[in-house]
């Protein structure tokens, strides 16, 4: 296939629109059902190169979770607790051990489940029945991976009355050097960013305690490439082989690091047994259950929640009180932090350790570098200046 003709691009106004290759040669994919549009193509690309470089720097299987050109999550598969599993809405899947891959998208769909409605997924490697299975009940746009097993091709050509969006890519693929755009009417060339991130990145650790554990370089690096294909400024929060809250595109960098650390929160709340042991009504479906226990969280709506709590529940919930969750997130530790940038900063760290951060990877070369070190010591951060910026438009 030499080009595909898209419905519209950004817009419905923006027509006409499609994808093609500027020398001729075929698309390095093949469409197996839908018709995907500009922006799940974007969203597709961006996410295959994340999960594609997670795999070669792990040698884990990679999934991940997109919505509008920036990762809602990305995972390895690791197993999940029992805890976890729960909180992801993926007890009941027969197998799911059995598959680090379906382990790897449980994770990152379950991560920010509210950003990730609607997301478009992608896999590193084949897509088995048991993945499809926890797909399939998921509202998503689409997915790409290297391929499916018949089973699963079968299972997702039902989602969306037959419309579902799946997106087969060459794994053996290899873009151009040397790269381009167009805005205004005007091209930009540069190199593409191909810059390795791996564990020996890492080993300039400028502060006190020296120490990275294995699980720490694992969070760290898949925190990293998250950020190389998260719009910028951006931060990563990440624990237990995932993602766990990315800061996207914000202007100020303390912003990204709050808005990460909420999302960081939310995600260990949700395991909290208050909200896993909630008494939902078996007709409310799962994002009306990700809504509430949004709500239910929240130290705004959660009042609102449960003076309509009949709603959505069989018997009224205990509040989830300020100084229970207070105490809960206090007692979190060894989470992983990267960012794309220097912290100019040292509130980055001060709100960071309020999320349970123990590891930092940042590029350094801040004037105020010995401020931000001087408050990792503070608290026995390990901090590792990696060198390198990973700004990504």
């Amino acid at each position: 296939m030499k080009e595909f003709e898209l419905k519209y691009g950004c817009n419905p106004n923006q027509k006409p629109s499609k994808i093609y290759m500027a020398d001729g040669s075929d698309l390095p994919i093949e469409i197996l059902n839908g018709r995907p549009g500009y922006i799940n193509f974007l969203d597709a690309f961006n996410n295959w190169q994340l999960v594609k470089e997670i795999k070669e720097a792990l040698g884990m299987c990679a999934a991940s979770s997109f919505k509008h050109v920036s990762p809602t999550s990305a995972a390895v598969g690791e197993k999940l607790s029992d805890k976890l599993k729960k909180a992801c809405f993926v007890d009941d899947i027969e197998g799911l051990d059995d598959s680090p891959l379906a382990c790897a998208y449980a994770r990152a769909r379950g991560t920010d489940r509210m950003s990730s409605f609607g997301d478009f997924i992608a896999l590193s490697d084949v897509c088995d029945a048991v993945t499809a299975k926890i797909i399939k009940r998921e509202v998503s746009d689409g997915i790409i991976a290297p391929g499916y097993t018949d089973e699963a091709l079968e299972i997702l050509k039902s989602k969306r009355n037959g419309s579902y969006n799946i997106i087969k890519i060459d794994a053996d693929y290899v873009p151009n050097e040397i790269e381009t755009k167009q805005v205004f009417g005007i091209t930009f060339e540069q190199k593409r960013n191909n810059f390795k991130i791996d564990r020996e990145l890492l080993t300039n650790i400028v502060t006190k305690n020296k120490e990275l554990p294995e699980g720490a370089i694992r969070d760290l690096i898949i925190a990293l490439i998250t950020l190389k294909y998260t719009q910028s400024n951006s931060v990563c929060y990440a624990a237990d082989g995932q993602a766990i809250g990315v800061g996207a595109g914000q202007q100020s960098r303390i912003h990204c690091t709050r808005l990460a650390g909420n999302k960081a929160d939310i995600w260990h709340l949700r395991q909290h047994e208050r909200v896993i042991s909630l008494p939902f009504k078996d007709s409310i479906g799962r994002p009306d259950r990700d809504n509430v226990i949004d709500q239910y969280i929240s130290d705004e709506d959660s009042d609102e929640l449960l003076n309509n709590w009949d709603k959505f529940f069989t018997a009224k919930p205990e509040p989830f009180t300020k100084e229970e969750k207070k105490a809960y997130l206090s007692s979190i530790r060894g989470v992983s932090l990267a960012s794309d940038a220097f912290f100019p900063f040292d509130d980055n760290i001060e709100r960071a350790r309020r999320s349970g951060v123990d590891y930092i990877a940042e590029p350094g070369g801040s004037v105020r570098d010995d401020i931000v070190i001087d408050c990792c010591d503070k608290y026995g951060i390990a901090m590792a200046f990696t060198g390198m910026r990973l700004f990504h438009h």
